[in-house]
């Protein structure tokens, strides 16, 4: 199985991938010479790690029977990247938020099992991250 993306020069330094069929604008920041048209690459790596994560877990926890009692799910990543070049992330954190519906009890370890297994097993993206020795951790939030 192989993948490709498209990168076509919009000009300066804005670019738009074309990835399964959708576009995507990428620029740099005004001080590098960019127009601020779109997202910088690198922010691609926190969202490429928290779609898949997300992805995983809810689809872990629509097996389990657990995301009926979701109001809502949300995974947010960040990460500290070095100060010298080439600037890289050396580690990222994801927080799982989950809001159960009103007067819902979620099961947590449902939810840490879901959790472990797409940080584990199936999570592709977190497994490049590992073998790049970029540090990862997570947490658990209820709202």
């Amino acid at each position: 199985m192989s993948e490709k993306i498209s990168t076509k020069w919009k000009g300066n330094m804005a670019f738009e991938w074309e990835v399964n069929g959708h576009k995507i604008m990428i620029d740099a920041v005004e001080k590098v010479g960019g127009e601020n048209r779109g997202a910088r690459p690198k922010t691609f790596m926190l969202a490429s790690l928290g779609g898949c994560t997300a992805m995983d877990v809810i689809s872990i926890l629509k097996k389990m029977k657990v995301s009926d009692l979701l109001e809502d799910f949300n995974v947010e990543v960040s990460g500290e990247l070095t100060d010298e070049h080439p600037k890289h992330f050396i580690s990222m954190h994801v927080t799982y938020l989950f809001t159960p519906k009103s007067g819902v009890e979620l099961p947590m370890n449902k939810i840490k099992k879901a959790i472990s297994l797409s940080e584990e097993r199936y999570c592709g993206v977190s497994e490049v991250y590992r073998k790049a020795n970029v540090k990862l951790t997570s947490e658990i939030v209820i709202l």
